[in-house]
């Protein structure tokens, strides 16, 4: 599976911003998928993520009822949807996709990772 994320670049704070995950491979479509940020000097953290059929959701708690994930399995493509962005959103966004069972939290159960689209959000 191949992941290639899009959609960064310089927003305001408040204004809002979506986020694109491409993926080419059979895979996608059955495998659960996520997004993930890492700031300047910081680890990278979970965002959120989503089932293979889009029942289930999951979002950190800095985000949730900011941020909405979502997927189009038939155009193998996921988003985030960035809402009232704050600068401490700022980050480098990776998507990523499930490889083996455990918790969506967890990078460790994420097997293809996207090359990240930077994320800029100014005060």
């Amino acid at each position: 599976v191949q992941l290639q994320a899009s959609g960064g670049g310089l927003v305001q704070a408040g204004n809002s911003l979506r986020l694109s995950c491409t993926a080419s491979g059979r895979t996608f479509s059955t495998s659960g998928m996520g997004w993930f940020r890492q700031a300047p000097g910081k680890e990278r953290e979970f965002v959120a993520a989503i089932s293979w059929g889009g029942q289930n959701t999951y979002y950190a708690a800095s985000v949730k009822g900011r941020f909405t994930i979502s997927r189009d399995n038939g155009k193998n493509t996921a988003y985030l949807q960035m809402s009232s962005p704050k600068p401490e959103d700022t980050a480098v966004y990776y998507c990523a996709v499930r490889y083996t069972s455990g918790s969506y939290f967890d990078t460790g159960t994420y097997g293809y990772w996207g090359q990240g689209t930077l994320v800029t959000v100014s005060s």
